[in-house]
């Protein structure tokens, strides 16, 4: 799969007065890319498409260069104290995502330039906490990633991390364009995790990504590297034959890392889920899909803000985790499962 293009490019103004809204501009430029000016990354306007479809889909290859205002960094549970800022949107079409709603209708990728104020924020953060170790999630409203090469924050952020003594990051992604990453002083700070699915969720559930193979070439090169490795098993989804589905995987996970010295592999498991509003909109947006969302074999589960989201069943559920865990033991048996949720 090639990197993220951008077809279309909006600038805030006000972007250009830091030195990689600048860098970003002339970049872009030399790519002869289509280059629009915006007042704000959250007031875009004019993203081309005779329908909502059509515009949805060009939205997903904008760029908007912005600046974050915002530096009060939401809370990550549970894999991180904090999520940092460093983009919002993404150029997969994974039909499950929850991005689909909390971006609602600005579904375009934004990637913000004053990276300064947010690394000064993050250090505050840490200050408060210390001597506990406080945790940072890259990947909350994007896959970072698929993005960096072409913006390099993501790599400034490792490096910054990589220099505190109470500091960790941890980012996941389903892109495998992690080369220019590689050289990046991490210091051992950094957890680099890779989002894997059996064959079935990710033929039909996450078009616009890398694929597997991809992804587990990505990974032998970031555990290479030094980088503390994980993988996110999400969503657990329950398909036809989906056992046999997800020990194929953890098979082809466990073949591909023969031979590793991975003495601090983590694995974090997340059941499917999805709330009302966003079934409606991946129906609008990818109507022929096959994800299952029937309210009626689910649970409700109140989730954060008062937005319920729907679950499997309290023993499905379980099936799911005991399974999965199951695999993990017989196939990674000094890794460390974080969680199932």
């Amino acid at each position: 799969m090639k990197p993220f293009v951008p077809q279309l490019v909006y600038i805030e103004p006000q972007a250009l007065e830091y030195p990689l809204g600048s860098e970003l501009k002339e970049k872009f430029e030399k790519m002869g890319l289509e280059i629009r000016e915006t007042t704000s990354h959250n007031q875009v306007r004019g993203i081309p498409g005779d329908n909502e479809l059509q515009q949805y889909r060009n939205a997903k290859s904008t760029l908007v260069v912005g600046i974050r205002r915002t530096l009060k960094f939401d809370t990550s549970k549970p894999s991180a104290e904090y999520a940092i800022p460093l983009a919002t949107g993404c150029m997969g079409h994974c039909h499950y995502c929850y991005l689909q709603t909390t971006l609602g209708s600005k579904p375009y990728i934004r990637t913000y330039v004053n990276l300064d104020d947010i690394f000064e924020q993050a250090q505050k953060y840490i200050d408060e906490r210390k001597p506990e170790i406080t945790r940072f999630e890259a990947a909350c409203t994007s896959d970072i990633v698929g993005l960096d090469h072409l913006t390099h924050s993501l790599k400034k952020t490792i490096e910054f991390i990589g220099n505190t003594e109470y500091g960790r990051l941890r980012f996941v992604t389903k892109y495998h364009h992690v080369d220019h990453l590689l050289d990046a002083k991490h210091n051992g700070k950094t957890r680099f995790r890779f989002s894997v699915n059996s064959r079935y969720v990710i033929k039909n559930f996450e078009p616009g990504t890398s694929s597997f193979d991809e992804r587990l070439e990505a990974a032998r090169k970031v555990a290479n590297a030094g980088y503390p490795l994980g993988f996110i098993v999400a969503p657990i989804y329950m398909h036809e034959g989906w056992k046999e589905g997800y020990e194929e995987l953890f098979q082809r996970l466990k073949h591909s890392l023969e031979g590793m010295d991975l003495p601090d592999l983590s694995f974090e498991l997340i059941q499917h889920r999805f709330t009302k509003p966003a079934k409606k909109v991946i129906a609008k947006r990818y109507p022929k899909t096959k994800l299952e969302m029937d309210e009626e074999k689910r649970k409700y589960k109140w989730g954060r803000y008062g937005i319920g989201k729907y679950v499997y069943p309290t023993e499905q559920a379980q099936d799911l985790e005991s399974t999965i865990r199951g695999y993990i033991s017989t196939y990674f048996p000094n890794a460390e499962v974080q969680y199932f949720t």
